[in-house]
C-alpha cells in the first residue's frame, strides 16, 4: 500500500514538508509506503506526473501553508487541474489535508482542501485534533510537540484506514455502486 503526499508549498523543504515527513515516518512504521511530491508548481507536466503517481496510490494527503487565511493559490490551482485530469483516480481513496501556519488561518485552509475530497467521495482521515502544525521555520515546527503528535496520529490513522479497506476488499466487500450525478438547475 502507498500514500501520495502532495507538498503544496513553494518551499520544497519548508514547514509543510516538515509536517508531511512526520506523517510519512508514521506510515513507514505501520508498513505503508509513501512519497512526498512537490506540488507547489501547478504546471501541466507536474500535475500529469502527480496524476500518474495517484493511480499507483491507495491514499492521498495534501499539505499547504497558510497564505492569507487559506491554502496557497498554487495548490488550489494544482488540485483544480488534478481533479480535472484524474478525478476518477480520487474516488474512494482515503484522504487528509494538512495545514502549516505561523499563527492562524489553519482551519480555513483545511476547509478549502477538504472540499476536493468530499466531492470525490473520499473517506476523510483525521487525527486527535485538526491536522495542523505551527511555526515560521522547519526548526520551529519541530518544536510544536502537539503538531508533531497530530501528524504521527494522522499517519497511524491513515494506515489503519488503508488496512481496514484492504481487509474489507479481501472479505468481498465492494465499493458502493456509482450513480449518475443528478444536477439541479433552478434557472429557467
Amino acid at each position: 500500500m502507498k500514500v501520495l503526499l502532495l507538498n503544496g508549498s513553494p518551499r520544497k523543504n519548508g514547514c509543510t514538508y516538515t509536517a508531511l515527513c512526520e506523517v510519512a515516518d508514521a506510515l513507514k512504521k505501520e508498513g505503508i509506503e509513501s512519497e512526498i511530491f512537490q506540488a507547489g508548481n501547478p504546471s501541466k507536466e507536474a500535475v500529469k506526473e502527480a496524476a500518474e503517481k495517484l493511480k499507483q496510490s491507495d491514499g492521498l494527503i495534501v499539505g499547504s501553508p497558510v497564505y492569507w487565511a487559506s491554502p496557497t493559490g498554487k495548490i488550489i490551482e494544482f488540485m483544480d487541474m488534478l481533479c480535472s485530469m484524474a478525478g476518477n483516480e480520487l474516488l474512494y481513496k482515503p484522504a487528509a489535508a494538512v495545514a502549516s501556519a505561523r499563527r492562524a488561518g489553519t482551519t480555513a485552509t483545511l476547509d478549502v482542501l477538504m472540499k476536493y475530497f468530499l466531492y470525490h467521495q473520499m473517506p476523510v482521515v483525521s487525527s486527535n485534533y485538526w491536522n495542523m502544525v505551527h511555526g515560521n521555520t522547519p526548526e520551529e515546527v519541530r518544536q510544536d510537540k502537539e503538531g508533531l503528535q497530530i501528524m504521527q496520529i494522522l499517519g497511524k490513522n491513515m494506515a489503519w484506514m488503508l488496512k481496514s479497506l484492504e481487509a474489507g476488499r479481501k472479505a468481498g466487500i465492494s465499493l458502493p455502486e456509482q450513480q449518475e450525478k443528478v444536477k439541479t438547475n433552478f434557472i429557467r
